[in-house]
């Protein structure tokens, strides 16, 4: 192999650049050519491509988003469009390609693996919740995000004296939720993976206030439903005065933590070492701190589970 390229799809994720940067270096040390793919699939299929050269990638670890852009592309979808795709890389020279980005990415790469352009899946998503991997690029950062943002909250809402209620992304995974709301000391969170009762949310703040308890935090996953809604209810049901916040895109903006650029530096360099290794369809993570790979379509048909331990630790801890 002489020649590869890279492309981040789908979200944008704060560690992207640094995953970049390490496929770029990581490929010129082996003496590989490498060119960069520009706005995703969508880019692909238009031959939005370029040479990379090692001062191409320099100054950009430390950057939130991605240099190649990102983009949604339903025409890559069809089979036309996969086609289309392949042609451009050929026309190239390209002989393997990285794929940055969460699952819908990984379809992408399964499938250029399934006509015969060998892919590698580095998992770059806020949500973590891509199966094969403890950690995905860019959930640290994302969860320090909304930790910082639930501090400063807390400060009003002890003054004040109020419930809030803090919606949060993950799309349906709870992780962003259970990590923040056991990091914050959050008396009840809300996670898609485990159903809940909404009488013994508002049974809790009860009993919390009765007993003095000033204010409250409730942390709630977007894949469980409107945080709006809930508080709306919130305040119906018990009469203390409740907020909401969504936080929204703020999450996956912003510098990269020390521990993503580390991974997507980890992760992107390995992917690198997969495709030189002729090893195509697999996609690279991280278990126990060691680097593992696995094939793409094993990842992609094990559902994301929450960790069960840490869920029941954060009911007992909020009592």
């Amino acid at each position: 192999m002489k020649r590869i390229g890279v492309l981040t799809s789908g979200g944008d994720s704060p560690g992207m650049n640094a995953a970049i940067r390490a496929v770029v270096r990581k490929a010129i040390y082996h003496d590989l050519e490498v060119y960069g793919v520009y706005y995703g699939y969508a880019g692909l299929i238009a031959g939005q491509i370029e040479k990379l050269e090692i001062g191409s990638v320099g100054d950009i670890i430390h950057r939130g988003g991605t240099k190649l852009y990102t983009a949604r592309c339903e025409e890559f979808r069809t089979l036309e469009g996969q086609k289309k795709a392949i042609e451009q890389l050929n026309k190239f020279g390209i002989e393997g390609l990285v794929v940055i980005g969460g699952d819908g990415s990984f379809q992408g790469a399964k499938k250029l693996t399934e006509h015969g352009f060998p892919c590698v899946g580095v998992p770059g998503t806020i949500d973590n919740d891509i199966s094969g991997t403890d950690f995905t690029i860019g959930f640290d950062t994302a969860l320090n995000t909304i930790i910082e943002a639930i501090d400063k909250i807390r400060d009003t809402a002890t003054s004040h004296e109020r419930t809030y209620v803090i919606e949060v992304m993950g799309r349906n995974a709870g992780d962003l939720a259970l990590w923040s709301g056991l990091a914050d000391g959050a008396e009840t969170i809300l996670i898609p993976e485990e159903n809940y009762d909404m009488e013994e949310v508002i049974s809790r703040l009860k009993r919390g206030h009765a007993r003095g308890k000033k204010h409250s935090i409730i942390v709630v996953a977007e894949g469980v439903g409107s945080g709006m809604e809930i508080g709306k209810v919130i305040q119906e049901q018990t009469s203390l005065e409740t907020r909401v916040t969504v936080l929204g895109h703020i999450q996956r903006g912003g510098s990269p933590t020390a521990f993503d650029r580390v991974l997507a530096s980890r992760l992107g360099a390995k992917a690198v070492e997969l495709l030189i290794a002729g090893e195509a369809g697999k996609m690279v993570g991280i278990q126990n701190n060691q680097l593992v790979s696995h094939g793409i379509d094993q990842a992609l048909s094990i559902p994301h589970k929450i960790d069960q331990d840490m869920y029941q630790l954060s009911k007992e801890l909020s009592i």
